[in-house]
């Protein structure tokens, strides 16, 4: 089976976004470059560790290769909704992170959540040869290489669209629907 590599380097646009109420939000990945958009569905954890980790990528990459970072800034960057059509390329599975050094960019990767096939052994043979394969060397993926100043846009972004969601609850610390509440701590009674 063939796989696709959806590679932006570097994209027009490369955002976190939403579909949907809160509550019942689809998190997506969206890249658009070359008159392709590509848009792939992750879970809101996800997101949120991507924003993180991005975070310390940088921090690390600065430490020890001296990359200039830019400041924050105050002033908000990209806000516009997500562009469409949505369609769902794939739901990931992994994400990758990576720092060229060579070209100062950092390389993002998604990849499509694989179906794991029971392998069924017969016989006493020892083949080694299946280890040597990576696991998701067939899978779908979406590759983008930003700069250090689209990646710091893009974990604030990632972070509003991670907290635009539901409040949590002050007592247990799940999220508050507009119905009501069966809060853990007050023993099930509604909130």
């Amino acid at each position: 089976m063939t796989h696709q590599v959806h590679a932006f380097e570097p994209p027009e646009r490369f955002v976190a976004g939403t579909v949907g109420p809160p509550g019942e939000r689809t998190f997506f990945l969206q890249a658009r470059g070359g008159g392709r958009l590509v848009s792939v569905a992750l879970e809101k954890v996800q997101v949120s560790l991507l924003a993180e980790k991005l975070e310390e990528l940088l921090t690390e990459a600065q430490r020890r290769f001296g990359v200039d970072l830019p400041e924050l800034a105050p002033v908000i960057g990209d806000n516009e909704p997500l562009d469409t059509p949505v369609d769902e390329e794939f739901r990931v599975g992994t994400l990758g992170l990576a720092f060229d050094v060579d070209t100062a960019t950092v390389v993002i990767e998604a990849i499509a959540a694989g179906e794991v096939e029971p392998e069924v052994e017969l016989g006493d043979e020892d083949d080694d040869d299946d280890e040597d394969e990576e696991p998701d060397e067939d899978l779908d993926r979406l590759r983008v290489r930003l700069t250090p100043q689209a990646t710091r846009q893009f974990i604030e972004r990632a972070r509003r669209v991670v907290n635009a969601g539901r409040p949590p609850c002050p007592l247990c610390g799940q999220p508050l629907d507009p119905a009501g509440h069966l809060c853990p701590r007050h023993n099930g009674y509604h909130r």
